[in-house]
């Protein structure tokens, strides 16, 4: 048996990078790191409510030949031994797949998503499926289905959405990573608000399928405590494939080879607003002083106060929401009751569209991904905030001072990327005055996922003094690492 946890080494410590690396070198058993993993997801669930279902006896079984294989002197994949978790909006082979929603309680998946088949297959260890709200149409915590997930930071608050679960678990140290799913920022909104590291690739850079209900706006992607773990899982999901009829089959970015590279001489632009957000006093402050030291290091930043002519929230809200509004038909006009109120009436809207001003919302969409290329020959990335709260009740739907935004559209930011299919990435620019994670997004030019991590790579070098792991969740020890 190779040598367990160390006592003074708690699991919410150790990083992937780490993990693996001790794993290869015999120092520890991915037995008992998935025990751990296993065992903190159950002790949490009363207080943090991440997982949808625990594969307690799939993963110990993986676990167990995963740990054969290091001491028979196998060849090991990249992720060996590294537990990680899967959201419900993906599927996992002979697993409820329910997305959150009541009405799909009952659906089993047949396949593993390709994101999913391609973590086990580089060896890491899947110990369950997180919690989403329904369908991913809000970009909180909670749903009719599985209740409210709670922010590890401060359980009175979301971790945001729709990739809840995801974020808490990392944000607590169950895993060290987890794959989420971003339609209009559903990975990048719950690491602002829960202080990680998430990376929206190129639209289809990461294979989407079975097809997803939002399919020309759907993204997978990997969250972690900082950008490195997120582009190794990077590095092991993306890629062509023939099941996704949106895949790239160019050569995936070497983002792992981004992490730590300069940024001196790159030409950003800093967009406190993109032009119609209004951004709380707090966010802007963290986010500003992050900008200020990308300057320092090199960075040709210029603010550039509208990046858009108008707020494209209109032209997101009549594709997401018809997608899934007609996905739901049937839910929606028969069995409303089971859905999400607040979810209930913005699928009705959209399936009220009329079918010539669905088309105009259509071209309009790719008018503005021309108008992004456009913007792009003059910059090698933008830098935004996340959101503009640093923190929102849970339970609540959105923050009071902006409820005359809707659903989706209060956030801002984040849905603008998934219209133009850009990649993208949230990391921590600091903490507000609160105590509460505050997340920079970094946005690049089509096919620029390294540049990208390049610059979130740097936010996370020259950041205040910051401890990934909440206050919560850290051990008695003083050590900062295992």
């Amino acid at each position: 048996m190779i040598s367990g946890l160390p006592a003074h080494a708690p699991f919410s410590r150790l990083s992937a990078h780490e993990a693996r690396d001790r794993i290869a070198r015999r120092e520890l058993s991915p037995v008992e790191l998935t025990r751990a993993a296993l065992g903190a997801a159950r002790e949490t669930q009363a207080s943090l409510n991440a997982f949808f279902l625990i594969f307690e006896e799939e993963a110990m079984a993986t676990a167990r030949a995963a740990e054969a294989a290091v001491l028979n002197g196998e060849a090991l994949g990249p992720l060996h031994g590294v537990p990680f978790s899967a959201k419900d909006l993906m599927a996992v082979k002979d697993a409820p797949y329910a997305s959150g929603s009541r009405a799909m309680a009952g659906n089993i998946a047949t396949v593993d998503a390709p994101a999913v088949e391609r973590t086990k297959a580089a060896g890491a260890i899947l110990i369950g499926k997180t919690t989403t709200s329904e369908f991913g149409c809000k970009p909180v915590g909670d749903s009719p289905l599985t209740g409210i997930t709670r922010n590890p930071w401060n359980p009175a608050k979301t971790p945001g959405g729709s990739s809840a679960g995801a974020a808490a678990s990392v944000a607590a140290g169950i895993t060290p990573f987890a794959l989420g799913t971003d339609g209009g920022g559903s990975i990048r909104i719950p690491c602002a608000f829960s202080g990680l590291a998430g990376l929206k690739g190129q639209f289809g850079r990461v294979p989407v399928w079975p097809v997803s209900a939002t399919p020309t706006l759907a993204h997978v992607g990997p969250i972690a405590r900082d950008i490195a773990d997120a582009a190794m899982l990077f590095a092991a999901i993306a890629g062509h494939d023939a099941r996704d009829p949106f895949s790239v089959a160019g050569p995936v970015p070497d983002v792992e080879g981004a992490v730590g590279a300069p940024i001196e001489g790159m030409r950003i632009a800093w967009s406190p607003t993109l032009g119609y957000a209004r951004p709380d006093a707090e966010v802007l402050r963290v986010t500003e002083a992050a900008v200020r030291r990308l300057a320092d290091l090199g960075a040709i930043v210029e603010e550039v106060e509208s990046v858009f002519a108008t707020d494209p929230a209109d032209l997101w809200i009549a594709e997401f929401y018809a997608g899934v509004g007609t996905r739901l038909r049937e839910v929606v006009e028969t069995r409303r009751e089971l859905l999400d109120p607040s979810v209930a009436v913005v699928l009705e809207a959209a399936l009220g569209q009329e079918m010539r001003a669905y088309y105009e919302t259509v071209f309009a969409r790719y008018a503005l991904r021309d108008e992004m290329c456009r913007f792009f020959e003059r910059y090698d990335a933008l830098v935004s905030p996340v959101l503009p709260v640093t923190s929102l009740d849970a339970g609540l739907d959105m923050p009071a001072h902006l409820a005359d935004r809707n659903l989706v559209s209060w956030v801002f930011y984040t849905y603008p990327f998934n219209l133009t299919g850009q990649p993208a990435a949230s990391v921590c620019a600091g903490l507000d005055a609160a105590g509460m994670p505050v997340g920079l997004q970094i946005v690049g030019r089509t096919l620029g996922e390294a540049d990208v991590v390049r610059v979130a790579s740097a936010v996370e070098r020259v950041r205040p003094a910051f401890d990934p792991v909440p206050p919560a969740f850290r051990p008695p020890s003083t050590e900062a690492h295992p």
